[in-house]
């Protein structure tokens, strides 16, 4: 166990916003996190102090990167326009989220998986996938199960990973983990393509439209102008600005922006600020 001192960090409103499906609030008031064979456990104590339960060497080699904390958002605050209240409010409401760097392959999956799906369903669904084609590992007298290669995944058929109730989504898994096995799709070369390259190389998969090739970039690929648009982003640009987001003003961070968008968007504390 290991105690660090981290600003604009907020676990509760990284496990909240859609973008992982693996981190789960214990009622230690501890997070669950399992990413890349790992599990760990981390809790906020107050005045900004963190409990993680893992040693300083994998803390620095994995966890710092995973929730990207050698990253400044605070220069968002420098960008928005005073007179773009929604955005100000979103950003306060949302302040200690960050985009986390997660493994590419997992985040391909979780999000094929999540095209009409809610968050809790896609959460069982990837349990399920886990549970039954993952690797089974112990941390400290507690069970978990690793996310299953692509490679395993190849190997199977779509009535194989009939038992994950992914319904027609079990094909376009079964051809992703094809692809990514066969070697068709490579992770580390999207990651050094630009935007535009990765998205095109994306999309040639089976399943895998506008949307989920957005969020395979920025929640996989770490690409931080990939702004993934769903019903919510949809209706609040219409709703605050007349179908026209200003996204040049944010180059290089509309990922995080539209993250604080979305999180804040489907809050009761928007609801009541649009009733008032």
């Amino acid at each position: 166990m290991i105690i660090r001192e981290i600003q604009d960090f907020s676990l509760s409103r990284i496990a909240d916003s859609g973008q992982c499906f693996r981190m789960n609030r214990l009622d230690s008031g501890a997070y669950s996190i399992i990413a890349f064979g790992k599990y760990l456990e981390a809790k906020p104590l107050g005045d900004g102090r963190f409990a993680f339960s893992c040693t300083e060497e994998d803390f620095d080699k994995i966890w710092t990167d995973y929730f990207d904390l050698s990253s400044d958002y605070r220069v968002l605050n420098t960008l928005v326009p005073p007179d773009d209240t929604f955005l100000l409010a979103a950003i306060n409401y949302g302040r200690g989220m960050r985009i986390l760097n997660q493994d590419s392959w997992e985040v391909m999956v979780s999000f094929i998986i999540s095209q009409r799906k809610s968050i809790p369903a896609i959460k069982t669904a990837i349990e399920t996938m886990c549970v039954h084609f993952g690797t089974q590992m112990v941390f400290e007298g507690k069970t978990y199960f690793s996310f299953p290669s692509a490679g395993h995944i190849a190997g199977l058929s779509c009535s194989d990973i009939g038992c994950c109730s992914l319904g027609y989504r079990d094909k376009y898994v079964t051809a992703a983990a094809q692809s990514v096995a066969r070697g068709d799709i490579r992770f580390e070369d999207l990651m050094e393509a630009d935007e535009a390259a990765a998205k095109a190389a994306l999309k040639t998969l089976y399943g895998i439209g506008e949307k989920v090739a957005n969020c395979i970039l920025l929640f996989g690929l770490h690409k931080s102008n990939a702004f993934p648009e769903d019903t919510w982003i949809k209706r609040i640009v219409d709703a605050e600005y007349a179908g026209n987001f200003p996204k040049t003003l944010y180059d290089g961070h509309l990922g995080i922006i539209q993250q604080y968008i979305f999180y804040y968007a489907r809050s009761r504390e928007y609801q009541k600020c649009r009733s008032t």
